[in-house]
């Protein structure tokens, strides 16, 4: 099985390779990253040296680099994880996100669609290599906002509401015109936010996890009321490889946890799981950058900042289909999964150092020549 995972250095991309390489020995996984501030070559710093793993540097909107992966590699199956995705640097600059998640989507297509093409059918359709897919790794966002009850399914209307989740609504829809068009094997997957292990710290948890380390405030926008459901990422992988290998041709999968929470929530029970780590495993201790602990360590360390603009009140997903057709299930209580996460950040703190100070670039640039 040969792999080409684009955003492999990135959060999910990464647990995604990590997931690949070590549930199958018969595969060849090409990793595809531009290594923005969130894609980082530390991440994958170990798989490296892995002989099924080839890294490139480059950006899913050059033609010439991925014509050159699709050239020189077998591809099978693309899986697109590359994406601008914070939504408050959408709202400062959404052209980027633009360029990156709709034209980036569309140049990937359109070089897979030329290389997997063997001839047409009777009606003029493109016919194509046989086991080839393209999997866009989507977001629950392109579904807007939910009030206090129902579930986001694969035949919610699309109502996006920023220009993060309309930019991932531009290309989930230019994947879909793909599909029918061009009869191209294409699957969407629709997921809920993910947490875990190399998240980069400036989404909800690894920036509360990073912040009570330094003793700094922890900014809650408007009253942490706002709800989102929470997907282990390891749990996420095992759904993307399921909807990969067996789902049918064309359609659209939700990727829940099965876990609502409120913001406020989630950053209390951070709180209260960090200091009982501490009072259990006091080794933990050296990652605290403040002193004078457990004076400072509690939810005095909460600010409530302005609300952010058009900020949606709750995400649920219902993920039936994927459930009934392809047997995935979340497995990860996020009792476990809070645990599990807080520990490796609390185990890899030299991981966080690195990817927020920019070594990893050093790290490039002995390995392969410079950035």
């Amino acid at each position: 099985m040969s792999y080409l995972v684009t955003g492999g250095a990135g959060f999910i991309g990464a647990n995604f390779v990590k997931y690949l390489l070590k549930n199958h020995q018969e595969i060849q996984i090409i990793v595809l990253d531009v290594l923005t501030y969130a894609g980082n070559l530390g991440t994958i710093k170990e798989d490296l040296k892995d002989p099924r793993l080839v890294f490139v540097k480059g950006d899913i909107k050059d033609s010439k680099v991925v014509n050159g992966i699709f050239e020189n590699y077998p591809v099978q199956y693309v899986v697109n994880f590359a994406a601008e995705s914070h939504v408050d640097r959408s709202i400062e600059n959404p052209q980027v996100f633009l360029e990156t998640n709709v034209l980036g989507t569309q140049n990937l297509l359109d070089i897979a669609k030329k290389y997997w093409t063997v001839g047409k059918d009777e009606k003029g359709y493109p016919t194509y290599k046989e086991n080839v897919k393209y999997l866009q790794v989507s977001t629950d966002e392109v579904y807007g906002s939910l009030g206090e009850t129902g579930y986001f399914t694969e035949t919610t209307p699309l109502d996006p509401r920023s220009p993060y989740s309309a930019s991932k609504t531009g290309a989930d829809l230019i994947v879909k015109a793909y599909g029918e068009t061009y009869k191209m094997p294409v699957h969407i997957t629709r997921c809920s936010n993910n947490y875990g292990p190399y998240h980069f710290p400036e989404k909800l948890i690894p920036l509360i996890i990073k912040n009570i380390l330094e003793g700094k405030s922890l900014p809650v926008y408007g009253d942490g009321s706002n709800i989102r459901d929470w997907l282990y990422v390891e749990d996420h992988c095992k759904a993307i490889e399921k909807v990969l290998l067996n789902g049918r041709v064309g359609e659209v999968y939700n990727i829940g946890g099965h876990n609502e929470e409120k913001n406020i929530d989630i950053v209390k029970l951070t709180i209260s799981t960090i200091r009982r780590l501490l009072d259990e495993h006091p080794e933990y201790r050296q990652a605290l950058k403040k002193e004078n602990y457990p004076e400072w360590l509690n939810e005095s360390l909460i600010t409530y900042v302005k609300d952010r603009l058009g900020h949606d009140q709750r995400y649920a997903i219902d993920p039936t289909k994927i459930t009934n057709e392809l047997g995935w299930y979340p497995e990860t209580r996020f009792e476990d999964g809070i645990v599990k996460t807080i520990r490796w950040y609390l185990e890899n703190q030299d991981w966080v150092e690195e990817v927020t100070s920019g070594d990893y670039q050093k790290y490039y640039e002995e390995m392969y020549g410079g950035v």
